[in-house]
């Protein structure tokens, strides 16, 4: 399945646009999570304390999700430039549009997903016994 021009326009528009969106959260909780350390030297009383940590906390949480993610749809719009976008990085194989339309990302075809994920919940397996 080779992919049209139309196609990757198409993909690379959802990409941009996502890109946008998460670089616009980004920066929003970035300034949230550094406004609430200013404050922070403000806190009284030490209940208010390890609630604004614990937002902290998962404030950062969420950016370096968000990161992660950025790097995911750069990688995917790099990709699309080379012309191996819709193919899956590690078989070869074509990465199927349904998966493409649900995650523009997807570097991966959904066989060699869940191949990994078998094989990752096998380590943790392997951990606990």
């Amino acid at each position: 399945m080779k992919l049209t021009a139309a196609e990757l326009r198409k993909y690379k528009k959802k990409l941009l646009a996502k890109r946008a969106e998460i670089t616009g959260d980004v920066n929003n909780m970035e300034a949230h999570a550094l406004k609430s350390t200013e404050q922070d030297n403000s806190v009284d009383h030490m209940a208010d304390f390890g609630t604004d940590n614990f937002e902290q906390q998962l404030t950062l949480g969420l950016i370096e999700n968000n990161e992660k993610l950025l790097q995911q749809i750069d990688a995917a719009l790099e990709r699309i430039e080379v012309g191996t976008y819709g193919k899956c990085v590690n078989t070869g194989k074509p990465i199927s549009k349904a998966r493409l339309e649900a995650i523009p990302w997807a570097a991966l075809c959904i066989e060699e997903q869940r191949r990994l994920e078998e094989l990752g919940s096998l380590d943790q397996e392997d951990d606990e016994g």
